[in-house]
């Protein structure tokens, strides 16, 4: 059974920057996806970004240039960077990872920017 375990959210204000991680029970190579999303109470899970095994990622348009992807093989780990945090991205964040049609989710981590 795959385990993934977030850490690294918190309070952080306007313009400042967190780093996500997500640890993974085991090896994140066998997986056909990551990725990291976001839900606020009331509204739909979104992704944020995504990484694929071949190292093609993907992010969603309110993030790019301010959010990095990243994994470490070594430490089956994969992070999110977050510059530039709006108060609109407060949420939970969820890592995500897919391998032979099954999904897996961690159980999140909060992030709030204060207005």
């Amino acid at each position: 059974q795959v385990q993934l375990v977030e850490s690294g959210g918190g309070l952080v204000q306007a313009g400042g920057s967190l780093r996500l991680s997500c640890q993974a029970s085991g090896s994140i190579s066998s997986f056909d996806i990551m990725g990291w999303y976001r839900q606020v109470p009331g509204k739909q899970r979104e992704m944020v970004a995504d990484i694929t095994r071949g190292g093609s990622t993907d992010y969603a348009s309110s993030v790019k240039g301010r959010f990095t992807i990243s994994r470490d093989y070594a430490k089956n780990t994969m992070y999110l960077q977050m510059n530039g945090l709006k108060p609109e991205e407060t949420a939970v964040y969820y890592c995500h990872a897919a391998w032979g049609g099954i999904d897996y989710w961690g159980q999140g981590t909060k992030v709030t920017v204060p207005s």
